[in-house]
C-alpha cells in the first residue's frame, strides 16, 4: 500500500470522456436508472444545497445600474457640489495661479461627446461603485448572509 502511495503518476495523454469513466459522475439517462449501482442515500434535511448567485450577472447589473444612476441621476447633484467647493487654494489663489503649472487640469482628459458631460473619470468613478456593490452581494449571498435584496 505504501508503495501506490509515493509511486510516480502516469500520464495517458489526453482522452476524451466516457460515460464509463468511474472518477466521474454523469447524469444518468432514463435507461441507466435500472442499473445494478446502488443508489445513493438522499441527503439530510438539514443540508440542501442552494442555488448560487451567478457571478458575471451580478457584477454586470449592479455596474449597469449604477452607471445609469450615475448618468442619468447623481449627475447634476455631483457636478454641483463639485463647483460649490471650487479649485483647493492657497493664501487665496488657486495653486496655478499661485505659480504652480502643474495643476492645471488636464482638459482632454475631462472632454466628452456626451450631451451632459459624462466623461471617463465618471464612467470609472461609477463603475468601481457598482463593483464594490456586487462583490458585496455575492460575498454576503455565499456566506449564509440573506440581506432580502431580491
Amino acid at each position: 500500500m505504501a508503495s501506490t502511495l509515493f509511486s510516480t503518476p502516469t500520464f495517458n495523454g489526453l482522452r476524451p470522456l466516457k460515460p464509463t469513466d468511474s472518477s466521474l459522475s454523469f447524469p444518468r439517462r432514463a435507461s441507466l436508472a435500472l442499473s445494478a449501482r446502488p443508489s445513493r442515500p438522499s441527503a439530510k434535511p438539514g443540508l440542501a444545497v442552494r442555488a448560487e448567485l451567478n457571478p458575471s450577472l451580478v457584477i454586470s447589473l449592479s455596474t449597469g445600474l449604477s452607471l445609469f444612476l450615475g448618468r442619468f441621476v447623481f449627475f447634476n447633484f455631483q457636478r454641483e457640489n463639485v463647483a460649490k467647493q471650487g479649485l483647493p487654494e492657497q493664501n487665496g489663489k488657486t495653486h496655478f495661479e499661485a505659480g504652480d503649472t502643474r495643476a492645471k487640469e488636464f482638459e482632454a482628459l475631462l472632454k466628452s461627446n456626451d450631451p451632459v458631460g459624462f466623461n471617463v473619470v465618471d464612467v470609472l468613478a461609477w463603475g468601481s461603485i457598482g463593483h464594490i456593490v456586487a462583490y458585496y452581494i455575492l460575498a454576503t449571498s455565499s456566506n449564509g448572509y440573506d440581506p432580502k435584496f431580491f
